[in-house]
């Protein structure tokens, strides 16, 4: 250092912010520097773990981004609030899917894929001190966006016993009239689980009440299986006047990557989410939002050959494990297993215990609240004949006497 007759170099003494300091790091990437390290070791991993689907993005909807990216009017600035032909397109598949009318140019907005919109309307809603409500089993960005708002998460318990939905009644009426923002995500990321007619009208009459704000995840309505076919938030009298649903073109197109999903609902939600971004971001790429178009004008056949391939390794899954000696049914929707760990074990060592002998990540339950602990999920989006093969290590490998 110039002018330092010590000789000693002066070191910069970098500190972090306070809401950084108290971040943990995002589960899936702690597990993917995991299987790095399993992988630098030579060993052949099966990952199990995130939900990323490993089949391609559809063909048409490539080349309409190809052709998209060749306009160079589509290389300046978007806006955060998105194209508008984008936004009709979502207004015109709700009201396709599921009989829902929206007004494109003020009841929809796009977002960066749906987690960074999930993550965003916490800071859009949430003061220091405000209560979120939460299911004490949930998507991880629900809890870290309303914690990096300085908000205070209130837990609702859900379990098998109450087929993993919240019981409204039971929160106490002091945290109801707090509580400015409710998450709830059905088909539900990690369990599985659905829910009905019945539990939505419950929530919307709640929200009501107590003048709270419901952000449904709706990434999953397109995953389903048998019989069921899952309903929108947003098709339920009142949903509109009381929340928020955000989905994507992710999971139903194969389109993870691409970052295209949209929020839908209240005007007003829609305008303040929209209001911050637009001071955050320059919005998404036109050329990939025309892609995301060309994804919900996808012919029904496309989503019914998909949710085949998912039914059929949901089935091998759930019957490989019940021949182990577990008691798991087959859920009616997303592509996940959500399955009790074996006597003796939590679930991050029963996680741990199946890496190291087998070879096979699955995700500890916890790494989705403290509801999760004792329970691990497996991901289906892995090609069929690995997720047989992770079967069959775990059927080899792993002591008969666990199970």
């Amino acid at each position: 250092m110039a002018g330092d007759k010590s000789g000693v170099v002066g070191i910069m003494l970098i500190e972090t912010a306070q809401r950084i300091d108290t971040l943990p790091e995002y589960l899936f990437a702690k597990l993917d520097k995991i299987v790095a390290r399993k992988k630098e070791q030579g060993i052949d991993i099966i990952n199990l773990g995130i939900g990323d689907p490993d089949q391609p993005t559809p063909e048409h909807i490539i080349e309409e981004l190809y052709k998209e990216a060749k306009n160079p009017a589509n290389h300046r600035y978007s806006s955060s609030i998105g194209i508008l032909p984008y936004r009709q397109a979502v207004s015109q598949w709700y009201a396709d899917r599921f009989g829902v009318r929206l007004d494109a140019k003020t009841q929809v907005a796009s977002v960066i894929g749906s987690k960074e919109g999930i993550f965003h309307i916490s800071w859009s809603f949430l003061n220091p001190g405000d209560v979120v409500l939460l299911c004490d089993i949930h998507y991880p960005v629900y809890r870290i966006g309303a914690l990096m708002a300085g908000a205070v998460p209130y837990y609702m318990p859900v379990n098998e016993r109450n087929n993993y939905l919240p019981d409204l009644g039971s929160i106490p009426a002091d945290i109801a009239k707090k509580a400015k923002l409710l998450f709830v995500n059905y088909p539900n990321n990690p369990t599985g689980a659905i829910a009905g007619e019945t539990f939505f009208h419950e929530l919307i009459a709640f929200a009501r009440d107590n003048n709270i704000i419901v952000c449904h995840d709706g990434a999953y309505s397109e995953i389903y299986f048998d019989d069921y076919r899952p309903p929108s938030f947003l098709q339920f009298p009142g949903a509109k006047e009381v929340g928020v649903e955000f989905s994507s073109v992710s999971k139903a197109y194969n389109m993870t990557g691409w970052r295209s999903g949209w929020i839908a609902g209240n005007a007003e939600v829609v305008e303040a989410l929209t209001r911050l971004k637009s001071n955050i971001d320059t919005g998404q790429f036109q050329a990939i939002q025309y892609a995301a178009i060309a994804g919900l004008n996808t012919p029904p056949a496309y989503g019914q050959s998909l949710r085949n391939l998912y039914q059929e390794r949901r089935d091998l899954v759930v019957d490989g494990l019940n021949r182990l000696g577990w008691k798991l049914e087959k859920p009616k929707a997303a592509f996940y297993l959500w399955a009790p760990v074996p006597t003796g074990y939590t679930a991050l060592s029963f996680s741990e215990m199946v890496l190291d002998k087998a070879g096979v990540v699955v995700t500890p339950g916890t790494g989705y609240g403290q509801g999760g602990e004792g329970f691990f999920r497996i991901s289906l989006t892995t090609p069929t004949n690995r997720i047989l093969e992770a079967i069959s290590r775990i059927s080899r490998n792993i002591d008969k006497a666990v199970f």
